[in-house]
């Protein structure tokens, strides 16, 4: 326990509490985000630009990480308007991946920078974390927060049908916009802090587990940032204390409390969220509209 102690007092590893402390309360709802617009595969699609820019701010000598960043909040505006396509955003990400990797390793082999260097940053590092990526993870927590209140009743409707939320005079271009923006570098961002391979753990995971147990958009958003939090501190206590690498372990035990909302009969989980299970005439609304009201 003294040793553990010890560790906190480390500069490094209280950077990574304060991360991933950020991370839960913000990166979950992006997971809602990802969850509602079924672009799941968005991850692999963000991990090949945010090496794209990774591999130009090494040409150019920038900060890689931060291109990355800005390589991945150009490609989430720029598949917006293909989203209107026949494919809709899982075409749309598949050709960005293709792009994006073809890309990256032309610029990587034109400009005769270190691939493998370019490849490391992309397996990041909790205990790496830098001042520069707490202020990130803040202003990305508060425009998702922003985000979600301000328009939480436009998104409810453009998530679970976007023809009937265009319908409903919500500016569903613009509000999809932001959201693939800011899903982007929401995924780059967390790139930095579990490494491209377990960005999960802090995205997808607690929001797969709040699917299970919210029954209303809100409360789904709620329960994420609850396993979120809970997740990343159980895991990254463990971590510490058996002397782990925190990805991983954050991955498994993130893994496990989703594991466990799906063992929870439906009847407890009413109970445990009632949420919204009648609209506003008194009539039974189905589960799956029941979920994105707000």
């Amino acid at each position: 326990m003294d040793g553990f102690l010890d560790l906190l007092t480390l500069p490094a590893v209280q950077r990574s509490a304060i991360g991933l402390l950020i991370a839960a309360v913000g990166l979950p709802i992006v997971g809602v985000f990802i969850i509602g617009l079924d672009i799941i595969a968005v991850r692999f699609a963000m991990m090949h630009v945010a090496l794209l820019g990774i591999a130009v701010g090494l040409l150019v000598g920038v900060d890689p990480m931060l291109c990355g960043l800005l390589a991945c909040a150009i490609a989430g505006a720029g598949v917006a308007p293909l989203a209107r396509r026949p494919t809709g955003l899982p075409g749309a990400m598949g050709l960005l991946m293709t792009f994006a990797i073809a890309a990256a390793l032309l610029v990587l082999s034109v400009s005769g920078v270190n691939a493998t260097g370019a490849f490391e940053l992309l397996w990041g590092s909790i205990l790496a974390t830098r001042n520069v990526d707490l202020i990130i993870l803040g202003a990305l927590t508060v425009v998702v927060h922003v985000l979600f209140w301000r328009w939480r009743r436009q998104l409810a409707l453009l998530l679970f049908d976007r023809e009937l939320a265009l319908c409903s005079g919500v500016a569903a271009g613009p509000l999809l916009l932001a959201l693939l923006v800011v899903v982007a570098v929401a995924i780059g961002a967390s790139i930095r802090l579990t490494g491209a391979l377990l960005v999960d753990a802090l995205t997808i995971l607690p929001a797969l587990g709040a699917r299970n147990l919210g029954r209303s958009l809100r409360s789904m958003v709620l329960w994420a940032i609850a396993l979120g939090v809970a997740g990343n501190s159980i895991g990254f206590v463990v971590a510490l204390l058996l002397d782990q690498p925190p990805g991983p372990v954050l991955v498994l035990v993130a893994g496990t409390l989703t594991l466990l909302t799906y063992l929870i009969p439906e009847g407890a989980r009413d109970a445990i969220d009632p949420g919204h299970r009648v609209d506003r005439g008194g009539d039974p609304v189905p589960a799956g509209q029941r979920l994105w009201q707000h």
